[in-house]
Parts: C-alpha cells; sequence; structure tokens
C-alpha cells in the first residue's frame, strides 16, 4: 500500500470518529466541542532497538541503543521503533517527531531508580520524554514500568513514605521523583494499546500539547503509594480519553492550567479505581477551563469521585458529566478528600490567592453509592453559578470504620472542618437546579444523615427543586 493510500484511509477514518463523537454541550450558547483530527503517525519503516545493540535483560542499561534507534529513525523520516519480548532498562530516553514506540507483546521497559538516570531539570524527569515534537505515539501491547515501588523508603497502609530526592538540591519539597511518560509542547500525539505501569510519580503527563487521543490502553499504580496520578493534562487543548482502564493511589484524570487555558477535553467509556480523586479538576487553576465532556464513566472505591478544586484564580465553564456511576468511601484523612461523589469549589488556596468562578455544569444520569454527600462550595466573590443535576441517583450508606462528620476543603482553605454529613452541603451559589433527583439511606438517618439539604439562605439564592426526593431504605437503628 503507498503511503497516500494509507494517509488517505487514516484521514477518512478520523474523519468518521470525530462526526460520530462530536456533541453539544448542555449551554445553548456554547459551539460544538470539536475534538482532535489524528492523523497518520505510524509509518512503514520499522527499527528494532536490538539491532542498535539493545541486551534486553533488565539488568544492563540499554539507554544508548534505544535512543540512537529513535533518532535514526526520525532523521529517516519517522516509523516505528520496536521492543522486542524482553526486559528493558533505561534512563530518559528523548522521542522524536514521527517516532511511534512501539513495545511489544511480552516487553517491558523499565525507568532506571537512579537520579543520574535523569536529567539535571527536574520538570524533565521522565522516563520516556517527548518536546517540542509532532506525530508521536506509544503502543504494541507491551509495558513501560517506572519501579515505583522501588521509590517507597516505608510502606505504610495508610501512605507509603516514598523516596524524596530533595535532599540532593536537585529540587525542594515531599515529591521529587520521576514521572513515567511525558509529552510536553507536541502536537499530534497518539497513546494506545499500552501498559503504563507503576509511576514512581505521575504516570502521563501532557503539557501544552495540542491534539492528542489517548485510548484503548491501561495505567495501574500502586494504591498505597501518594501523588502517582493516572493522567494530568496540563494547559492543553483537543484531548481526547477513551477506552481507559485506571487503576491508582492519586488522581485518575486530572486537567490542570498552570501557564494557560485548557479546551475541548473529552474522556468516555473508561473504568477508574483511585484512593483519591477520579476526575479532578486543579488543583493548579490559574487559567479558564473551558468545554469538556465526561461520559460513561464507572469510578469505584474512590476517597472523591468528581472533584473541581478552583482554587488560583481561573475560570470553569460549559462542562458536562453524564452517565457515570460512582462509588466513594471514607480512607485514612491523611489523602484528601471523605468519599464525597460530588466536590465543587472554589475556595481560595490562601489568602493571596484569586478567585475564580464556575459555571455551566450540568450533572446528568449520575448514579452514587457513597459515604458522603455532593459538596457544592464556591467563595463570597466566586459563586458558583448554573449548576444543574438532572436524573440523579444517590444512595448513602456508611459501610467502612473510618470517623465522619467532617467538611474537607484541602487542599489550602479550611482544611478538615467539623461538621454533619447532608445529601448536598451548599455554600456560595447563585443558580442550582435539582430535576429528578432521588436520595435514599441506609441504616441511622437521624444520626448521621439527618438533612438532605445543608446550606445558609443568605448564601445560596435561585435553587429550583422539581421531583426531588429523599427516603431511608433497609433497617433503621435507633
Amino acid at each position: 500500500m503507498s503511503l497516500f493510500v494509507h494517509l488517505h484511509s487514516l484521514i477518512i477514518l478520523s474523519f468518521i470518529f470525530i462526526t460520530f463523537f462530536q456533541t453539544k454541550p448542555h449551554s445553548s450558547s456554547s459551539s460544538y466541542i470539536r475534538l482532535p483530527s489524528i492523523q497518520s503517525i505510524s509509518k512503514p519503516v520499522h527499527i528494532s532497538v536490538t539491532d542498535y545493540g539493545a541486551i534486553g535483560d533488565g539488568i544492563h542499561y540499554d539507554t544508548v541503543s534505544i535512543q540512537s534507534a529513535i533518532d535514526d529513525c526520525s532523521a529517516g523520516g519517522g516509523g516505528r521503533v520496536v521492543f522486542p519480548p524482553g526486559k528493558y532498562l533505561t534512563a530518559t530516553v528523548f522521542l522524536k517527531s514521527g517516532v511511534v514506540l512501539e513495545v511489544q507483546n511480552n516487553a517491558t521497559v523499565y525507568g532506571g531508580t537512579r537520579l543520574e538516570d535523569y536529567p539535571t531539570e527536574q520538570n524533565r524527569w521522565y522516563v520516556v520524554l517527548a518536546e517540542d515534537v509532532e506525530d508521536v505515539g506509544i503502543t504494541g501491547g507491551g509495558e513501560i514500568n517506572g519501579q515505583g515501588l522501588e521509590f517507597v523508603v516505608r510502606f505504610d497502609e495508610r501512605k507509603n513514605v516514598m523516596v524524596s530526592w530533595n535532599t540532593t538540591g536537585a529540587c525542594s519539597g515531599d515529591e521529587c521523583r520521576p514521572r513515567l511518560v511525558g509529552f510536553v509542547r507536541s502536537r499530534n500525539v497518539r497513546v494506545w494499546d499500552v501498559h503504563l505501569h507503576e509511576p514512581a510519580y505521575w504516570c502521563l503527563h501532557l503539557v501544552q500539547c495540542d491534539n492528542t487521543y489517548i485510548h484503548d490502553m491501561s495505567i495501574y499504580g500502586d494504591f498505597n503509594t501518594p501523588n502517582n496520578d493516572g493522567i494530568d493534562i496540563d494547559d492543553s487543548n483537543n484531548t481526547v480519553i477513551t477506552r481507559c482502564n485506571i487503576n491508582t493511589g492519586d488522581d485518575a484524570i486530572c486537567p490542570k492550567t498552570y501557564d494557560g487555558p485548557l479546551y475541548n477535553l473529552t474522556a468516555t467509556d473508561s473504568w477508574i479505581r483511585t484512593k483519591s480523586s477520579a476526575i479532578k479538576f486543579g488543583s493548579a487553576s490559574w487559567f479558564e477551563f473551558k468545554q469538556l465532556r465526561f461520559d460513561n464513566i464507572t469510578i469505584v472505591d474512590s476517597h472523591r469521585g468528581l472533584g473541581l478544586q478552583i482554587r488560583d484564580g481561573g475560570n470553569v465553564s460549559d462542562v458536562t458529566f453524564s452517565n457515570i456511576n460512582i462509588t466513594t468511601r471514607y480512607y485514612d484523612p491523611s489523602w484528601w478528600g471523605r468519599a464525597e461523589p460530588i466536590y465543587v469549589t472554589t475556595c481560595p488556596r490562601d489568602a493571596t490567592s484569586k478567585t475564580g468562578l464556575i459555571s455551566n455544569l450540568l450533572f446528568v444520569n449520575i448514579s452514587a453509592t457513597s459515604e458522603n454527600g455532593v459538596f457544592l462550595s464556591g467563595s463570597k466573590t466566586g459563586a458558583l453559578s448554573n449548576i444543574k443535576f438532572l436524573n440523579v441517583n444517590f444512595d448513602y450508606k456508611r459501610w467502612t470504620s473510618y470517623e465522619d462528620g467532617f467538611v474537607d476543603y484541602r487542599p489550602g482553605c479550611q482544611g478538615l472542618v467539623n461538621h454533619s454529613s447532608a445529601g448536598f452541603m451548599m455554600e456560595h451559589i447563585n443558580g442550582l437546579e435539582v430535576k429528578n433527583v432521588n436520595m435514599r439511606w441506609v441504616g441511622d438517618r437521624v444520626k448521621r444523615w439527618n438533612n438532605p439539604l445543608d446550606f445558609r439562605p443568605s448564601s445560596v439564592d435561585n435553587i429550583a427543586l422539581i421531583n426531588f426526593q429523599s427516603s431511608s431504605y433497609g433497617q433503621q437503628t435507633s
């Protein structure tokens, strides 16, 4: 097949993909969400890292062989760099334009665990790093493994204590560990049919990227390891995440705005298990989030389900969460979150932070089983507005022995605050519609769940309750 025919066929498939998944946000004034047009990034040239001297025994470093194969592949016009079955230990390798890494079944790329395995600059600590490139990807059915458990100083069922390279002067704080895969200032990125395993820190990181397609892949991180986020999307636009399985200790899908806005993110048809937030906006939130859609997602065992933590002055608008099943539960207070199925706040990070705004949120066809209620908290200068819940079912029950009776504002703001549980805890809202919403309680409702709606009229205006039901089921106790 000629290259022209190959490209032509993939462009047609991309057009079909866009047509099928394109959808209109709930705000009638908004434009259609534009999804990425994925061009061909898979050319017929294949180069094996073993032909460049890679041993693949998991003991000797194969970094030079891998990098040489990538460099030659890119210089020759692009193609696939193939990892046949084996174990490839490497320091940071740099992905170049036009190159797809094909990590085949029964092949594993292991990231090194030494500080000298990574560049001098902390922001470049990745096992695989693509900077200022285009038409790149990772696939093949194999695994990239960050050896995250090798960075554990002390295992702890509450939260593992991790290595921090800050003592070397390379960085400061307690999150000085390498990420797994990073795409920085890049275009036309595709990650599919690959397993990303045991990151020491964040797993898959997009920074100021455009036109990214992540699909049919899995992420696994140790459940007790902090900061091992699944997918972090920073200042990146036109991103699609679909048919992914994410099982990790920290936030699973996490849009952030450090240095610029984030537009047109779509995540669908995925399964998430996390000890923190399944979907979390922020907490880095200095710029705008707009036109984001999350549909047909199952969330289990999370400390917090859907979370918007807008702490730094950025605004959020035109976001839809639809057809989502959520199960949240309590974990130790050392993890942020108190089992809220939905958590939305503009409470500033500290006294110096600006206040952002959140508007035009739609939650439709949501089912949740949780140990705590929904938390909706604007702020005095940043009220939540035009928030809609349509066709939502909340089942509230307790099945862990962790202490309840707290509202969790972390990070920043007020921290953990003593407060009785409620079905909806609300403050600083102007415009809330609740339609076809059913709350049900199991167990001692009088003691723990006495208040379906908790708010002060002075800070909450324009509420519409349409077919709102609150009831108990199961055995009642005194």
